[in-house]
Order: structure tokens, then sequence, then C-alpha cells
């Protein structure tokens, strides 16, 4: 490909400044080492990555850099890949050397001895349980910003298998970490049941703006001046202009909400929305070449809405995307339960307090491809491993803690409510108290709201159906439990790190411009808690930046 002026240290200074300096510096640095090997995999794979009329490889900016490194596949990069990791895996299925069990979920990590040996699995179309054993144990299970009910992720991405390694003794680093993604299609009314993701690239060529007075937000887009358009993220950041990272972008947006300049449906008296516009560049390049480039964005955005964005320019807002928060892991990406490993979004590594875009496929490629291949191998080969079976007495334990679970969420003395009914609670409370902005005194109501909202669901949790079937309503029960489980701790956590970096936006230390100010002295540590019968305790990793001294964050 061509290069732009790029480099592997550009990358890695990118990925430390884009997380706000709370990364560790050799992780990141062996991700940056590894981008171009990924790239070289994917292609291997047949992953059909753009390209331009030379037979380059082609590239886009993404937010938080100024240069384009990012390789795409029109706008729909991450299922190329999926599609070209899978179509590999096949191969290998077909061949014997995989065995593949789809449409089943991970209820617990059996551990003997203090070591992660196997997992209870239950069977999603029969409710049978099963036993399955080893040396070591992988988990790449996802992250988990549906604790927040309304997110960009699929409807079945959960935490439970992460939660589950956290209460057999995996730490659990940063969990209020979680990113809010600036360009999704604004919520519409109380009873939509997830987001949609817009993707990133689209900030390369569309222009953000709000109308500049708020008697504008009810009028056609297409009927405000120009010299009434407010281009604010031009304005605020002329460096990077429309391409700052994903937590600056977004609580640019959610300000001009809260001045009362939002447009779109008003959802508790106010407009949730801004305006993404593509009219100068289909004016500079043309229809056809803006259709070929995002085609299938403009398709999708205009089936959910009814509005044609080639014509009228998109409304978008920030929604719950991605966590950086995840099991702790080391260098080789083991968690602290011996045997346990974690890759991807499931643990921590990589990104600090905010994700740069396209660094979560980079990651989870490089975690899988080219990390844990070569770290399991190493401990397999440095321990000896005792042959256990289904008779253990600790893999006995495990299983019968699973059925006693399943057996508790389907007889609650007061049978009452749908999991639907306590997520969406949850996701309030979340949302309010531990989304885009956190604040001391919410934060605080939010951990007694979510106790309480535990409490009450172990109560009147209603599942109908039995469990030795096909039953989505215990499936959702059992991860709506996590979640509140989860809500807890991610509150705590928000609570304890008085200072505002990255996504992590405290209200009482931000600037007046809405800026995150960093406290390096009290919290430049990754917050790695440890679960201990119902209470968590906070471990401090502290972070040692050898080669990029932690800065204020500028993208002016």
């Amino acid at each position: 490909y061509q290069n732009d002026g790029d480099s592997v240290w550009r990358l890695f200074y990118d990925t430390i400044k884009g997380g706000d300096f709370r990364a560790r510096e050799s992780n990141v640095y062996r991700l940056a080492e590894l981008s171009n090997n990924i790239i070289d995999q994917a292609v291997a794979q047949g992953v059909p990555f753009a390209r331009e009329y030379s037979g380059y490889l082609a590239n886009r900016s993404f937010g938080g850099t100024q240069v384009s490194r990012t390789f795409y596949a029109r706008g729909q990069t991450g299922q190329q890949l999926l599609l070209g990791a899978y179509s590999a895996m096949s191969r290998q299925v077909q061949s014997g050397q995989v065995k593949h069990h789809s449409r089943s979920e991970m209820l617990e990590v059996v551990t003997v001895d203090g070591k992660a040996r196997g997992i209870i699995v239950r069977n999603l179309v029969t409710g049978e349980l099963s036993t399955h054993l080893a040396d070591c144990v992988v988990l790449c299970t996802g992250g988990y910003s549906n604790a927040y009910y309304l997110s960009t992720n699929a409807k079945g991405c959960n935490t439970s298998a992460i939660w589950r390694a956290f209460k057999q003794g995996a730490f659990f680093a940063n969990p209020s970490f979680t990113q809010i993604h600036p360009t999704c299609i604004p919520p519409t009314g109380e009873n939509q049941s997830k987001l949609t993701l817009m993707s990133e690239s689209l900030r390369n060529d569309g222009r953000i703006w709000a109308p500049k007075n708020i008697e504008d937000c009810e009028k056609n887009p297409k009927d405000i001046k120009e010299e009434d358009r407010d281009y604010f993220l031009e304005r605020m950041y002329p460096a990077f202009a429309n391409l700052v990272p994903r937590d600056v972008a977004s609580r640019a947006v959610k300000h001009i909400c809260d001045e009362g300049r939002g447009v779109g449906v008003r959802i508790h008296g106010k407009r949730l929305g801004v305006y993404l516009d593509f009219d100068g560049v289909i004016n500079d390049i043309g229809l056809s070449k803006v259709e070929e480039k995002y085609g299938n964005l403009f398709e999708m955005y205009e089936r959910i809405t009814n509005e044609d964005p080639y014509v009228e320019p998109m409304k978008i807002y920030p929604a719950p995307h991605y966590s950086m928060g995840g099991l702790w892991v080391d260098y080789n990406l083991m968690t602290t339960l011996e045997g346990l490993f974690a890759g991807g979004e499931a643990n921590f590594s990589d990104h600090g307090a905010n994700r740069l875009g396209a660094s979560a496929l980079m990651q989870g490629l490089a975690d899988g491809y080219f990390i844990l291949p070569q770290t399991i191998a190493n401990y397999l080969a440095r321990n000896a491993f005792d042959e256990i079976d289904e008779d253990h007495v600790q893999v006995k334990q495990a299983l019968d803690s699973v059925k006693h679970r399943i057996d508790k969420l389907m007889h609650a003395p007061q049978a009452q409510f749908s999991p639907e009914y306590f997520h969406q609670r949850l996701g309030k409370i979340l949302w309010e108290a531990c989304g885009m902005s956190r604040e001391r005194m919410q934060l605080e109501q939010a951990i007694v709201d979510i106790s309480a909202l535990k409490e009450e669901f172990w109560q009147k949790i209603k599942v109908t159906g039995v469990d030795q079937d096909l039953n989505q309503t215990l499936e959702r029960a059992g991860r709506v439990a996590d979640f509140i489980e989860l809500g807890i701790l991610m509150c705590k956590d928000a609570l304890n790190r008085e200072e505002s970096c990255g996504a992590h936006a405290r209200v009482e230390h931000l600037s007046e411009a809405g800026e995150a100010r960093r406290n390096d002295e009290g919290f430049s540590y990754t917050a790695a808690w440890e679960y201990l019968k119902e209470e968590f305790k906070l471990h401090e990793e502290h972070l040692n930046f050898e080669f990029i001294k932690p800065t204020v964050r500028n993208y002016k």
C-alpha cells in the first residue's frame, strides 16, 4: 500500500494518546508492530479490501489520526473480516482440526486447584448441560455495552462469560471505561430494543453541524442558510475537525443538544440529534463515487429512518458501542486465574480510556492470530496437567452450581416481570449515571438503586417455559442477572476514579469547554477489581510511561 507518512511509532503514539494515557505502553507497542501482519493475514484469507486503480490496497482516515492508515472494505470492514476468519475456521472444522459447538452458551468456568480447566455449557436448543474439560480456557466473548440496554451491539451480546470468570478469581479491569460512539442513528422512542451504528468512515467525508439558532431546529435542514449552521467540531478542533476521537466528538454532540440546539424527535423534552451532511462531497466527487464508497450505509440508514441521506443530511447521536474495560490480563493475555486467557474485547489490554476507530478489529486479530497461539503454547509447554474427568469433585460442584442458578431463575418467589423489564430499568439507571457524563451523587444513588433492583430481580423474575428445551427467556434472565451485578461494579469504578479521562467524563473534572481533565498523580493506574463474596476489592496496576510522556490531549 502507499503509506501516508505513517509508521509503527506513529500508530503506537496515536493509540496511547487516543486512550488518554491509560493503557500499557508494552501492549500497545506490540499491537502497533503486529498491525501490518494482520492485513497480510486477512488478505491471504480472501478479505476483499478496497484497492486503488494501481492495485495497491486503499486507505482512509479514522478518528484520532491525521494519516490515512485504515484498510477497509466499503462500509462493512468488520463483517468482511469476520467472514474471512469464519471461512478459515470452517476449513479447519471440515478437516477435523476444530470441533465447533454452535448454539451453546457458557455458564461457568471449571476451576480445579486454582487453575481454569474447562467450562460448563448449556445447549440453547435442547437445554442440556454439558462439561468440556481442557488444560486451559480461552475467552473471546466480546464486550458488555448491552448493560445499557440500548446499544449498537447485537442483542445477544452479554457479559456472562467474563462475569463467571470474574467470580472464579479473574480480576476485572476498568469496568467503567465504556465507549459512546458519536455516529449512531438517534433513538426515536421509549420502546426501541437497540440502536444502529453508522460507520465512523462517514466522518471522512460528512460534515457534522447543528443550527446556530434554537428557533431553526424545527426547520427543514435545506432551509437553514450556510451562515446559520454551526460546524461545531471544525470550529472547536480545527486540526482534526470531524475526525476527533470518539469520546471528544460524543461530548461535543451532547453539549450541543444540552444547549437546546439538537434536531429530530423530542425524547423527554430534548431533541437528541445533530446533522451529518454529505452535500459537499456529493458536489465535489459526484453521486456515483459517494454511492460506491458508502452506498450500503446510506441504504441501511434509509431503511431504518425512511429518509434519503443523498437528499437530506443524516441525523446522528452518540450511543454505547464498545467496552475498553474487561478481564485484566498480563502481557501474555492470561488473567489472574491461572490457565484462563482472554482475547479481544473480553480483555482490557490495549485501549486505555478510549478506543480509536478500527482498533477493535486490529486488537482482536492480533490477539487471536499472533499473540495467543504463542502464549498458550508457552503455558502448555511449561506446565504439567493432571488428568481430570466429569467425576472430579470440583467439576461436579461447578455443574451443581449452574443447575442451582437455573432453578433459582425458574422459580422466583413472586414471579411477575420479564427479563426485559429489569434490563430496561437497569439501562436507564446506567445511562443517566454512568453514561456520557458521570457525577458523584448520581453514581452513589445508582449503586443504591441497582442493588435494590438486584434484590427485586431475584424475587420477581418471571421465566416461562421449561429449562430442558429452547427457552430464550431463561437465556435473557441469566444475562440480565449478570448485567445487574456488573452495573454496580461499573458505578463503583467510575465513583472511585476522581478524574476525567477519555470516555470517563466525571462532571467535577471537566474544563469549562467540556474537555477531560486527568489526574495523573492520583489515577495513572489500571483499576483491577477482585470479587470477594459480594464485595469488590480494588488493586492498582500503576502505568509507567517510558517512551511517551503523558500530556494534555489536544486535538485543536
